[in-house]
């Protein structure tokens, strides 16, 4: 887990692991059914006024999101620059490509979407701990133990598989094995790196399960709770304020007429 333990740990690592996921769901439908830019906008801002309170070191979350970011930025670039038309007066113009105002805002908004989206899962998952989300998901959200322990596996999984990455790129940079400054040769050695760990990955996985199948994991329905979780009113609050500020976020799209739903 990510930032303090016990009684010192940051306010958003104390919410219920079950209350941040469904807060986060509900906010990532509202940017999925909202392709402008306002709505994206007004949900963005809290979120990032929440990774004051998050626990989650500042360099940590730009290690993360860095990448997430200029992938977004790319995205909502590449729509802009080969849209199929250029809607509204032309604001800018890159050659023989005229840029609309209406079509420069549909770029904007996806971009601010997938970087809201982006951070509205990573303020869920990263500041809980995987042990408290997979008992969570048992108590609150009612779900299979089977399942929820599948889901504490794989997040534990995570660094491992990142720490593996970097170790099978040291491995194929000592032999060698590097594509300098040819962004062609990068592509072509990645195909190889990514069925390296994903080679490496299927044996971790058939190793854990034979382990858990040995420790008697799924021999039986009934299972004991260890770790009691209770889902507060303060957790239900944070259910609540993603409802209410998803309605503020659309509804002021919709009074300054700027709203665009996904199927309209």
């Amino acid at each position: 887990m990510i930032g303090a333990s016990g009684s010192q740990r940051a306010p958003l690592q104390r919410v219920n692991p079950v209350a941040k996921l469904l807060a986060a769901l509900v906010l990532m439908v509202a940017l999925f059914v909202s392709l402008d830019a306002v709505t994206a906008s007004i949900i963005l801002v809290p979120l990032l006024a929440l990774t004051t309170i998050s626990g989650i070191p500042r360099s940590a979350l730009i290690g993360r999101g860095w990448l997430i970011a200029l992938l977004a930025i790319s995205v909502g670039l590449f729509n802009v620059l080969f849209a199929a038309e250029q809607l509204g007066p032309t604001v800018a113009t890159i050659g023989p490509v005229e840029i609309g105002a209406e079509t420069l805002g549909n770029g904007v908004g996806l971009a601010i979407r997938l970087i809201a989206i982006f951070l509205a899962g990573t303020l869920a998952t990263a500041t809980s701990d995987p042990t408290e989300v997979a008992d969570a998901l048992i108590q609150q959200a009612r779900v299979s133990p089977r399942f929820a322990i599948g889901v504490l596996a794989a997040l534990r999984l995570v660094p491992v598989l990142a720490r593996e990455w970097r170790i099978i790129g040291l491995a194929r940079r000592a032999r060698g094995v590097e594509a300098g400054r040819s962004p062609v040769a990068a592509v072509r050695l990645l195909s190889g790196r990514l069925m390296a760990l994903l080679v490496a990955a299927i044996r971790r996985a058939s190793r854990m399960a034979l382990a858990m199948d040995a420790r008697g994991f799924g021999a039986s329905d009934c299972r004991t709770i260890a770790r009691p979780q209770r889902m507060r009113v303060a957790d239900l609050g944070w259910i609540a304020g993603a409802i209410g500020l998803s309605a503020v976020a659309i509804g002021t799209s919709m009074a300054i007429g700027t709203w665009r739903p996904l199927l309209g």
